[in-house]
């Protein structure tokens, strides 16, 4: 099992002065490896059927209406399921999540991964991440001592990776745009998206 996952809006909670009020936290699942890389392939066709160079990376924030449409359109024939975790940061109210967001963001990556209904098991997962070394190997011991026990193992193993290398993260990337995008009440295109993407959502979990 396979699991991408990338976050669209940001973990920071200065909404008066440009923060996001909705986080989304989307990981895509593949069961199986020979749909992931037939969907990679996909992505990668497309990249060239547009004429971008390779060095271009796919972004929701950086693509027009037109690219993101025609980006999810050449994935919806395979096989890989869609789960999202829509927090409304008015909600939260630890002090600790509000002042870091370091620890937001991975309290939220957990929260997806753990209310997973049993469809994620064993799994590889890849998340899109840079940060310091110090971060990224204390969050994938958090994300290892929190989801991992002797009765359940959500995690074979867990990397952060930069999405320029992976269009599978580029999907995530703009899958969990397109979902944020449909909380934006004053944007034209806020419910374009996420009907492409539809058959293959089976969560879309409202953090209350």
């Amino acid at each position: 099992m396979l699991v991408f996952i990338d976050d669209s809006g940001d973990p920071g909670f200065k909404i008066e002065k440009g923060s996001s009020l909705v986080f989304v936290i989307a990981c895509i699942i593949f069961d199986d490896e020979l749909q992931a890389e037939k969907t990679a392939l996909a992505i990668k066709e497309l990249r060239r059927e547009l004429k971008f160079p390779d060095s271009i990376e796919f972004k929701f924030s950086k693509s027009s209406k037109e690219v993101r449409v025609k980006f999810l359109r050449s994935v919806s024939d395979y096989k890989f399921k869609i789960r999202c975790l829509v927090i409304n940061k008015e909600l939260i109210r630890s002090q600790e999540l509000r002042s870091n967001k370091n620890s937001f963001y991975s309290y939220a990556i957990k929260l997806l991964l753990e209310h997973n209904d049993g469809s994620i098991f064993d799994a590889k997962i890849r998340i899109d991440g840079s940060g310091d070394r110090v971060f990224r190997k204390s969050f994938t011991a958090y994300l290892r001592k929190q989801l991992n026990s002797n009765q359940r193992k959500i995690i074979q193993d867990c990397k952060l990776v930069d999405s320029r290398s992976s269009v599978l993260v580029q999907l995530a990337d703009i899958v969990a745009g397109s979902i944020r995008r449909s909380y934006d009440e004053d944007k034209s295109d806020k419910n374009i998206y996420k009907k492409v993407i539809q058959k293959h959502t089976i969560d879309e979990w409202q953090f209350r």
